[in-house]
């Protein structure tokens, strides 16, 4: 069935639909060369339409090990071309196979690169996937749907579970879940960690009762100013135990310290994103998902100081706090393109448990 992608400025994108299923929401591009069922688990793409800007995707299957969360929260998947004959040990289904069972809207057969470029120059906006034959009314009701405020409570759990480990002294680890990856986790418990996954919503009485060596704050989908009662939450936090955050973690963490954040213009998502540590003057490639930034003018005169930058635009990718054992990353360690370069910073946090 021919289909066509619309974004909120009337530019149409001509394609095939997958299946009959129309989408709405912010229209993204991610830039990595492989990923596309991490990229479609990630829970900080909820309610988002994904465009791949690699051409074929599908190459190697799909597989459950390769899942991030419970299902896909992405609205719709924009692609080049399905590839019909993939080829891998871990096979457990075809790309197209995964498609139909998790119900994601997809057009494929788009010029992608088009799009990206178009969305480069002009920003993220609002789209819709819908077949080609639909009428405008429809289209229209579609494009005002306004973006959503509460992806937090989509993505998040409703109960807390507990990750345990034989070592009854084990470093325990309470984690805020607003969309955390399963990566996240399985690295921080492959190191050690007993860990318990609380709901976004938890309150920071809760947490301290629990008696945490330390407070991980996961990624997540959304604008960070959307959840002010979290942030308030956390604020209850700095001090009390050692802290990490990532990706909207990190910025729940600096506006909770007072910093302010800033939606950029089609953000950054790609598994091949340049960071300098500032410290060491070191170059790390990195996994990146978020359209929002900790505005770095927001920290003068904060107890804050940047640890990371970006190689491309110059924006905050991590900071420490002066005097309490809390630092944050913007970018996701646990997928590290290296494939270990940034598996470090999850033993810091380690450390930081140690000397508490």
């Amino acid at each position: 069935m021919n289909g066509k992608l619309i974004l909120e400025d009337g530019s149409i994108f001509h394609g095939k639909l997958f299946s009959e299923m129309t989408a709405a929401g912010e229209v993204v591009f991610n830039t990595g060369m492989t990923g596309y069922q991490e990229i479609l688990t990630d829970p900080s793409y909820c309610r988002q339409i994904v465009t791949l800007t690699y051409p074929l995707i599908g190459n190697y299957g799909t597989a459950r090990i390769f899942n991030q969360s419970r299902k896909s929260f992405v609205s719709g998947l924009i692609i080049g071309e399905i590839c019909e004959f993939p080829s891998n040990f871990t096979i457990e289904k075809t790309f197209a196979e995964y498609l139909t069972e998790n119900k994601i809207p997809c057009l494929y057969d788009v010029d992608t690169r088009a799009l990206t470029r178009k969305i480069r120059a002009a920003g993220t906006m609002k789209g819709v996937i819908v077949a080609e034959d639909t009428a405008q009314n429809v289209i229209d009701e579609l494009l005002a749907l306004p973006i959503p405020k509460d992806v937090v409570a989509q993505v998040t759990i409703s109960e807390p579970y507990t990750l345990e480990v034989e070592n009854a002294n084990a470093p325990f680890v309470v984690a805020m879940d607003f969309g955390v990856k399963q990566h996240i986790l399985d690295s921080l418990h492959n190191l050690g960690c007993k860990i318990t996954v609380v709901p976004a919503n938890t309150s920071a009485d809760k947490i301290l009762a629990m008696n945490p060596d330390g407070i991980f704050l996961s990624n997540g989908p959304g604008d960070p100013k959307d959840v002010p009662e979290i942030i308030d939450e956390i604020k209850k936090l700095i001090g009390t135990k050692p802290i990490f955050g990532i990706c909207l973690g990190h910025q729940l963490l600096a506006l909770a310290m007072g910093a302010d954040t800033y939606k950029l213009k089609f953000g950054h998502r790609g598994s091949n994103q340049p960071v300098k540590n500032l410290e060491t003057g070191r170059v790390y490639i990195t996994s990146q998902n978020h359209g929002y930034a900790v505005d770095e003018k927001s920290l003068e005169n904060l107890p804050l100081e940047v640890t990371y930058i970006s190689m491309n635009d110059g924006t905050v990718e991590g900071m420490r706090h002066k005097d309490f054992p809390i630092y944050s990353v913007q970018y996701h360690p646990e997928a590290s393109p290296g494939p270990r370069d940034n598996m470090y910073l999850f033993d810091e946090f380690l450390k930081m448990m140690e000397v508490k």
